[in-house]
């Protein structure tokens, strides 16, 4: 995938090297699925493989950086998070109390922070959330900024014991 280390994320382009039996399968499998990508995209993926490489080393220290700025916040909030090695994005536990649609919810709807369900992703994604590294610094500081407010105000994080 070029998402990460060229900003292409959502072009839908990529690469696969493999067993041979497993790419055809993969082949077979896109083929039916979806009809190729447009052109442009595929230039714009030559010239990003062929061009100046400097900018990956640049764009993995800001994503570096953002990932330790949410990791760090989302810890001293009380939500577990730990360190992803190669990611656009971080999990964080949610309270518990809570499924991860219902937190999603609340906190978009209390405090204008979104965050995706863990759901959306399978049943091994619910008790989680994921927030998002691809905006700046500043943005991720003010949401998680909200959140750290909104736990220490009237709306603390539910609990099993003061939902009966």
């Amino acid at each position: 995938s070029l998402s990460k280390s060229y900003n292409m994320t959502g072009w839908r382009i990529g690469m696969v090297v493999g067993n041979t039996e497993i790419v055809g399968a993969l082949n077979t499998v896109k083929s039916n699925i979806d009809s190729g990508i447009p052109q442009a995209i595929q230039y714009a993926a030559i010239e990003a493989l062929t061009g100046p490489q400097d900018c990956i080393q640049q764009h993995n220290a800001i994503y570096q950086r953002r990932r330790d700025l949410v990791v760090d916040m989302l810890n001293d909030i009380g939500l577990e998070a730990e360190l992803p090695k190669a990611s656009l994005y971080v999990w964080a536990k949610i309270p518990e109390g809570y499924t991860s649609i219902e937190f999603a919810n609340d906190l978009l709807e209390q405090i204008g922070v979104v965050v995706t369900p863990g759901i959306g992703y399978g049943k091994n994604g619910e008790g989680y959330v994921r927030l998002s590294l691809t905006i700046p610094d500043a943005g991720l500081v003010k949401g998680l900024s909200r959140l750290a407010g909104w736990r220490d105000t009237r709306h603390k994080f539910r609990t099993k014991s003061n939902l009966t």
